[in-house]
């Protein structure tokens, strides 16, 4: 007991160590961190993998222990019965042995008197019985007296014949006792013959349960520190982002800056000019302000990805709006977030699980990077369809529904590629 609970102490301690301490960040590039995320989503995976397996593996064992404990109660109640059973036999043995005793002392006397009687008129002989019947008063005395000496001798070996039976009742009653209580009690000793295993094999699945605790929970946390890890490369990424995204911002202020000095310079320069021949019909040549507003127009740019997955994308997108339904799997009357997915891609003859989890593994993994339309996004407990341009389309919550989300707005643990 005191190693088992010194292990799991252990184990305890090695996992707050192993949350509180993360290896820092080396990568110093967008595309260096967006490398080791992916490498990093692959070692959660594969740390999550070890977690389904060792939860299946300690639910078979648990419903194992289960069973091993009702068939542990079960023999444990019929050895209580047959512990019963056998104080019944031996009281109802006692009381038959009492009676055999009575039967055979009662036998015995009646032996005794019997004998006593025959050894009377053997030693008086055949003149006792003569005497006995001639010298009766009459005929009618003589022969109640012979009937008298008959009926003696019936009685006695009637009695006696009786109480041999009695006796042998007794004694087969009694051997047969014997014999039920003696097949009980090796039943009893058979059961804790069983009980004894059955509690080896119960030790046995509960170290074998606890074997793969320890298991689940440093898998748990791997997956920790890798998921600590995502969190903090992709916070990396978001600031570096922002970086440069300001620094984009600056260069444009300044460029505009420029800009707007050459075109002042070059209206003074018009101005001292004061040429006419501005107003010949000569074409206009093109100015920095035009150039200026050609740079500044809005570019639309294309999203990427296969024709097929920019299909899906725009086709989940048509149900925005549409409710959230645990549970649910129907694009109009609501749906959870990996029904939604997974209604989606049906609707294009792609089958996909049922679950978030399992659809964590379907198509192939790719970076964040690479990330095209039609792509699934998942985050751990959660997924959405990538619609291009850093959002997502997802099943989101009960309030919100069906909604386009910055695809970045949670830690991504894996992107899948099914078309």
């Amino acid at each position: 007991m005191k190693k088992s609970f010194k292990r799991r102490l252990y184990v305890v301690l090695a996992f707050i160590l192993c949350l509180s301490v993360v290896d820092p960040i080396s990568a110093t590039t967008i595309s260096d961190l967006q490398k080791d995320i992916k490498r990093n989503q692959s070692q959660l995976q594969g740390a999550q993998q070890k977690i389904n397996s060792a939860q299946e593996a300690q639910e078979g064992v648990e419903e194992e222990i289960n069973e091993i404990d009702a068939e542990l109660v079960s023999l444990l109640t019929d050895i209580d019965l047959i512990e019963d059973a056998i104080e019944e036999k031996e009281e109802e043995i006692a009381a038959t042995q009492v009676e055999y005793d009575a039967a055979v002392v009662e036998k015995d006397e009646q032996y005794a008197s019997m004998k006593i009687r025959i050894q009377f008129m053997y030693e008086k002989g055949d003149s006792s019985y003569l005497h006995m019947f001639f010298g009766s008063g009459n005929m009618g005395d003589m022969v109640n007296k012979a009937k008298y000496v008959e009926e003696l001798y019936d009685y006695d070996r009637k009695l006696l014949a009786e109480y041999e039976d009695t006796v042998h009742r007794v004694e087969e009653l009694q051997d047969r006792l014997e014999e039920e209580k003696s097949e009980l009690e090796t039943s009893r000793t058979e059961l804790k013959e069983g009980q004894e295993y059955l509690e080896e094999m119960l030790a046995q699945k509960r170290t074998e349960y606890e074997n793969y605790s320890v298991m689940l929970t440093k898998a748990k946390q791997e997956a920790a520190t890798y998921t600590a890890r995502i969190k903090q490369e992709t916070a990396q990424i978001k600031k570096l982002e922002e970086e440069e995204r300001k620094r984009r911002e600056e260069e444009e202020r300044k460029r505009k800056e420029e800009e707007e000095r050459r075109r002042k310079e070059q209206e003074a320069l018009l101005a001292s000019q004061n040429s006419e021949a501005a107003e010949d019909d000569e074409e206009p040549e093109e100015t920095e302000d035009s150039k200026s507003e050609e740079e500044e127009k809005p570019k639309v740019t294309s999203s990427g990805g296969s024709g097929k997955g920019q299909d899906i994308a725009n086709f989940a997108c048509k149900y925005i709006g549409n409710p959230y339904v645990a549970g649910g799997t129907s694009l109009t009357n609501g749906a959870d977030c990996s029904g939604f997915v997974m209604a989606v891609y049906q609707n294009f003859g792609i089958s996909l699980p049922r679950s978030s989890y399992a659809q964590s593994s379907a198509g192939k993994s790719v970076s964040y990077s690479e990330a095209q339309p039609g792509d699934v996004i998942y985050y751990g407990g959660h997924v959405g369809i990538y619609i291009g341009n850093g959002q997502i389309v997802h099943a989101s919550t009960e309030r919100s529904g069906i909604k386009i989300t910055s695809a970045t707005y949670r830690s991504i643990i894996t992107v899948r590629r099914i078309v």
